[in-house]
């Protein structure tokens, strides 16, 4: 599931990202980022993974085409979790992004938020 929250940004999306994503997830996902996009030119995303168990096969496709349609678009991905897998799925996106992407373990999730609207 794929849930916006709150940002004190406007160039910053947020969103909690929780058990495992399906294609229905980033029809509303994707539609959202790409309004910011329109209105505001590059953004900022904070993902926060919360019981965060991947994503299906036709998830995976989503996040593939999202990756590669809106690379240039996006100025920096934080994502926070607490999962060692996650952290190193932070790393495996950078060669695939323009984005500067950090990862922020949960119990630093106010540095996130310092570094995703600096």
């Amino acid at each position: 599931m794929i849930e916006q929250l709150q940002s004190p940004d406007v160039t910053v999306l947020a969103f909690r990202m929780s058990g495992k994503l399906h294609d229905e997830d980033y029809k509303t996902f994707v539609p959202a980022v790409d309004q910011a996009i329109s209105a505001h030119g590059k953004v900022r995303i904070m993902a926060e993974l919360v019981d965060f168990h991947g994503w299906d096969m036709e998830a995976v496709w989503d996040d593939t085409k999202f990756a590669t349609t809106h690379c240039t678009e996006i100025e920096k991905v934080a994502l926070v979790g607490d999962k060692a897998w996650e952290k190193w799925m932070a790393a495996i996106c950078k060669p695939f992004t323009a984005a500067k992407v950090k990862y922020f373990d949960q119990d630093d999730k106010q540095g996130a938020w310092a570094w995703i609207v600096e």
